[in-house]
Order: C-alpha cells, then sequence, then structure tokens
C-alpha cells in the first residue's frame, strides 16, 4: 500500500487477489504451505543431525538453510501457474468495472524492477508472487486491448489513497523518513496529517496537536482526525480531554468498532460510575463485530466486574481467554460461569458452548 503512486494500483492488486480467490488458490496453497512446513522441519531435524554427528555446527546450519531454500523454491514453482490465472481474472474483472489494467500492469512492472536486488531488499509482495516476463508482457497486450486504458482514478479517490498513504506512512515510518517524504513546505492536508502522526510517536504531543487542529479546522466533522486527536490525549494521560474526541468520532461513524473500542477503554480509564454503563454498550457494539476481539471481552470483564455483575464478568473472561488461544484458562473460567449462571439460560447455554470449544481446541493442541 506504500509503495503504490496510485489507487489504480491498489485496485489493480485488489483484482489480482480475487482472481486467487475465485480460482480456489487459497485452499490448494494452504495444502502445499503445510507440505513446506513439514519439508522445513524435516531439514531443521536433519541438520541438527549432521551437526550432532560431525561435531561441527557450522554443517548443521549449511543443511537447514539448504533444506529451506529448497522448501520455498518448491512453493513458489507451484504458485506460478496460479499467478497467470489470478492476472488473467485480475484483467477480466478490471473490465467488468470499467478499470483500466494500468494500475495493476504498472505496480508489476515496478516490482520487475526488484528481481535484480537480494531477497531482503526486495519488496514482500514479489517474494509471494513470482514475476516473470510472459506476465509483464500479458499486462501490457490487455492495457493495449482495454477500452478503459486512458481512464484515471477520480480526484476523490487519488485523495482517500493520499490519506491512506500519509496515515501508514506517519505510523510506520521513523520521523525523519516522515520529514523526508513530507517536509514542511508541503502544506498539503496529507502531509500534514503524516507529520500529525509522526509528531505524536515521537512524543511531541503539541505540535501534533496543533497540526491536528489546522486539519480539524478544515475538516471538523472528519472522524478519523478526532479519533487522532483522542489517541494522542489519551496515551498522554489527558482522559478528561480525549473524552468528547472519541465521542464525537463515534457519534460520526457509529459502527466503527476501533473508534467504539478507545471510547470505551477512555471511559473505563476514567473509573468513574457515570461512565460505566455507556463503556458496557459500547463493548457490546463492538463484540457484534468483532466477537474474537480478546482485549474488548477484556474491558467488557472490567465493566461487569465494577456493576457487581460477577457471572458475566466470569463468561467474559472465559471468551477473552478462548480468543488468546489460552484455551485451559478457557475451559477453567467457561465452567465456573455456568455454575453462577441459571441453568439452560442463554449466558448458561453460551458459558457451556465456549466450554466445549476451548476443550476441542485444547485436545487438537495436545494432539
Amino acid at each position: 500500500l506504500m509503495a503504490a503512486d496510485d489507487p489504480e494500483e491498489v485496485i489493480g492488486v485488489i483484482a489480482h487477489e480475487t482472481g486467487h480467490i475465485s480460482g480456489g488458490h487459497i485452499a490448494t496453497r494452504g495444502d502445499k504451505l503445510d507440505k513446506t512446513g513439514t519439508g522445513i522441519l524435516a531439514s531443521y531435524v536433519l541438520g541438527i543431525g549432521a551437526a550432532l554427528a560431525t561435531g561441527e555446527p557450522g554443517l548443521g546450519a549449511a543443511v537447514i538453510a539448504g533444506g529451506q531454500d529448497v522448501a520455498v523454491k518448491s512453493l513458489l514453482r507451484y504458485t506460478r501457474s496460479q499467478e497467470s490465472a489470478a492476472d488473467q481474472a485480475a484483467v477480466k474483472y478490471l473490465k467488468a468495472n470499467q478499470r483500466s489494467p494500468r494500475g495493476l500492469m504498472e505496480f508489476m512492472e515496478k516490482l520487475s524492477g526488484q528481481e535484480a536486488l537480494l531477497p531482503d531488499n526486495q519488496d514482500p509482495y514479489l517474494r509471494t508472487h513470482p514475476l516473470s516476463q510472459e506476465r509483464i508482457a500479458f499486462f501490457r497486450r490487455s492495457l493495449e486491448g482495454s477500452p478503459y486504458r486512458d481512464q484515471n482514478a477520480s480526484p476523490e479517490l487519488v485523495d482517500r489513497h493520499e490519506r491512506m498513504v500519509a496515515k501508514l506512512v506517519g505510523y510506520l515510518e521513523p520521523l525523519r523518513r516522515v520529514l523526508q517524504r513530507y517536509p514542511e513546505s508541503d502544506q498539503s492536508l496529507h502531509a500534514r496529517y503524516a507529520r500529525a502522526i509522526a509528531y505524536y510517536r515521537a512524543d511531541d504531543i503539541e505540535k501534533a496537536l496543533a497540526i491536528l487542529d489546522t486539519l480539524l479546522a478544515e475538516e471538523p466533522r472528519n472522524p478519523f482526525f478526532l479519533e487522532l486527536k483522542g489517541q494522542i490525549l489519551f496515551t498522554f494521560g489527558r482522559l478528561e480531554e480525549a473524552l468528547e474526541p472519541y465521542q464525537e468520532a463515534s457519534l460520526l461513524l457509529p459502527e466503527e468498532p476501533t473508534i467504539r473500542l478507545s471510547l470505551a477503554r477512555v471511559q473505563l480509564e476514567l473509573d468513574q460510575p457515570q461512565y460505566n454503563q455507556s463503556a458496557l454498550k459500547n463493548l457490546e457494539k463492538v463484540l457484534q463485530r468483532e466477537p474474537r476481539n480478546s482485549f474488548a471481552w477484556r474491558l467488557a470483564a472490567t465493566a461487569y466486574s465494577r456493576n457487581g455483575n460477577e457471572p458475566m464478568t466470569m463468561l467474559s473472561l472465559a471468551e477473552a481467554a478462548l480468543a488468546r488461544g489460552q484455551f485451559k484458562d478457557a475451559v477453567a473460567r467457561a465452567k465456573k460461569a455456568q455454575g453462577l449462571f441459571e441453568p439452560n439460560s442463554v449466558p448458561w447455554i453460551r458459558a457451556q458452548d465456549l466450554e466445549l470449544e476451548a476443550q476441542r481446541l485444547l485436545d487438537k493442541k495436545n494432539s
């Protein structure tokens, strides 16, 4: 996403990945990955055996590295035909949606220029999607024959793309790199957005908030700017100030679980009785969308506990344990929850189902 210069490149890659899904490649690749994993494991066993037999650790390392290389190359050879099929599907989908294949072609050409680089310096997408000159030629022919070859992304889509990239760069790159890409002289909205995030991550809260205030002056009802302001204030312990922007963002995007989760966290951190029920309602909304969100379940357990609801506290802790993969703990807490609920009630049945599911996963893990 950060490497894409244009939203059409992202759309093209999505079309390609959709081709993998429609072709059933995900299921067959899973089987191949399992076999690849077995091959890598075998190389570890052989490598350790070689080291023990010869007393040469270097020999063992060489065996392991060689086995890994063979296994990975085998996987890549296996996927070349699938990549070609996904390319053909992508071009078909782009045409059906009246979009140009130019973005997909340009992105793949960008990756093809990295093929001479050492693997560690290549884009990870290239290492999992092997390219060939035949594929590049196919993209060029597809572009030449497309009735939509000259179509460009709308200004609105370009703006959304630039904001997405700015947000990713701001969160993932160090401040120095962010300022190289988005210097102070660049006063565009997306450049200021990236710098506000980068200054926040560099603990320069005042500079971050000052930039963010200019963004909110232009777009006061932007829920993502409000969310960022709440996040900055919360991170630096200004809980009362963080509450309002999170509440505003939640009203603007009521179905967005990330914002509701953050709002509930602030409400519970304030530790004031008047916010407890609101926090619980927000968490219930989150868990309707994300039933395996372990952090949301832990916060829900806190809210239920403050309400004196021990059965739901225990059930929430069991749900959190299951979501984290702590199956033994989930079984124990689900059993305890069953003893606290009325038999055959809805939460009692849920606790029983949870116990059975956790026990099944625990047995599978131990087998």
